[in-house]
């Protein structure tokens, strides 16, 4: 039999006394997340710990230096000398919050209300690139609680319209106010090639918006005191896209026909910037070449099929094709009443032959990788404690998440769906009796 590791048979010890002892308090917001199969970066491990201080993770993995479990007073432990509450998660998986990276989520409310559409500048300029919709996001949409019970703890939410739409930012889904909930103002820049009449011509006007925000950023005395030519945008719209000239933030393109793929490509290979996919339909016809380019796609598994003139080449294996590329594959839903589906999303792209680990990966690592959001998406040191427990494997239907953990702390496992169908459980009268058999 393989010898237990010192910390496994403390471990061990510890969850053994658990039936006969409550969890001791601790004075400290320190928390040790034990029996669950932890999906590390390096994979799942069955008998790794989490040790969350304040809003991190402290440490993660299988042996943990500094960790001691108290065993005098069962259900408490200490890390580093502080301490720990232990909580005990076997028979669970836990994972790092998910990321929905394309959604309206806190901008739109009701969609064919416009009073509560703040994710579009209705009759805008092409080019809006100073938008900003962080400045619109709102924390206590009621579309936000819905997406948490999602497992979703982070999102990016992002602007539509024009051909350049604005900037997207990135928000966790908890707190009350803009100041708790955005984490990021600007991630990335979003641009649309189907806007307009003729993708040629939208292809053409980025050009000159990506090539206009250099000549302001070498000549901007000059424009400011009028001596230079006319530009395309306004300072404040090219000094956004100055950003992604910069390489700061990615360009995030919406294309799916493979031709508007191929000028995509070719765009940013003349203007050396960094783009990233957004639908990708017909991606796997150039698997090799967004390989070799390193752009990323943000895809929906479940496009496929001639869904529109521009997805006649869709297919159900878009995902598992453009992966054992080396692509790196982001799933969305690219909605907000539906984002709590995006691991059902990701689900479905396994059933399309995608790698299970790699599913999963599109979902938490990999957005946090493409777009420099450093500190999430996995389950290691250093990184902010969004944290997900499940029931059971979170790609399957029946899972549901048992504590979401933002920022280290849990957040309520409710929505107003929740409310309304404990509202109306039981009504008056109900149930009613069946009418007598003839």
């Amino acid at each position: 039999m393989r010898p237990l590791h010192t910390a496994s048979l403390a471990l061990f010890v510890a969850l053994a006394s658990w039936a006969t002892a409550g969890p001791a308090s601790a004075a400290s917001d320190c928390k040790v997340l034990t029996g669950a199969k932890v999906m590390l970066p390096d994979g799942p491990s069955d008998d790794s710990v989490i040790v969350l201080v304040d809003d991190e993770i402290a440490a993660a993995g299988r042996a943990i230096n500094g960790l001691e479990l108290n065993l005098s007073a069962p259900g408490s432990a200490r890390f580093k000398g502080q301490a720990c509450v232990l909580e005990d998660h076997t028979g669970r998986v836990i994972t790092a919050g998910l990321i929905e990276v394309d959604s309206n989520l806190g901008l739109v409310e009701v969609g064919l209300e416009q009073a509560t559409r703040d994710h579009t500048w209705e009759e805008g300029p092409a080019n809006r690139a100073a938008m900003v919709v962080a400045d619109a996001y709102n924390p206590r949409s009621s579309l936000v609680p819905v997406a948490r019970l999602g497992g979703i703890t982070s999102a990016l939410v992002v602007p539509r319209g024009g051909l350049i739409s604005g900037q997207g930012a990135l928000v966790d889904l908890s707190g009350g106010s803009q100041r708790e909930s955005v984490v990021s103002r600007s991630v990335a820049l979003y641009a649309n090639l189907s806007a307009g009449s003729s993708r040629a011509a939208n292809l053409l006007l980025l050009r000159q918006a990506l090539q206009d925000a250099r000549f302001l950023q070498r000549n901007s005395s000059a424009h400011e005191q009028g001596r230079s030519r006319e530009l395309s945008a306004g300072p404040l719209a090219l000094a956004a896209v100055d950003r992604v000239v910069r390489n700061q933030i990615p360009l995030v393109i919406r294309a799916d026909r493979a031709a508007d793929i191929e000028a995509v490509l070719r765009l940013a290979d003349e203007e050396n910037i960094r783009v990233v996919l957004r639908g990708g339909a017909e991606a796997w016809l150039l698997s090799k070449e967004l390989a070799q380019a390193k752009v990323a796609v943000i895809l929906d598994p479940m496009v496929y099929g001639p869904g529109s003139f521009d997805q006649l080449q869709g297919r159900a294996d878009n995902a598992a094709l453009l992966s054992a590329a080396g692509v790196p594959v982001i799933i969305s839903t690219g909605s907000s009443h539906f984002a709590r589906n995006l691991r059902h999303k990701a689900g479905n792209a396994v059933r399309g032959g995608l790698d299970h680990t790699a599913a999963l990966a599109a979902i938490t690592s990999t957005p946090a990788e493409v777009f420099g959001l450093i500190d999430r998406g996995h389950i290691e040191s250093g990184s902010i404690a969004n944290l997900v427990s499940w029931s059971g494997d979170p790609l399957e239907l029946s899972t549901v998440p048992i504590k979401v953990l933002i920022r280290g702390k849990e957040t309520p496992l409710q929505s107003r769906q929740s409310a309304l169908r404990e509202r109306y459980r039981s009504l008056p009268g109900s149930p009613i009796e069946p009418p007598p058999l003839p």
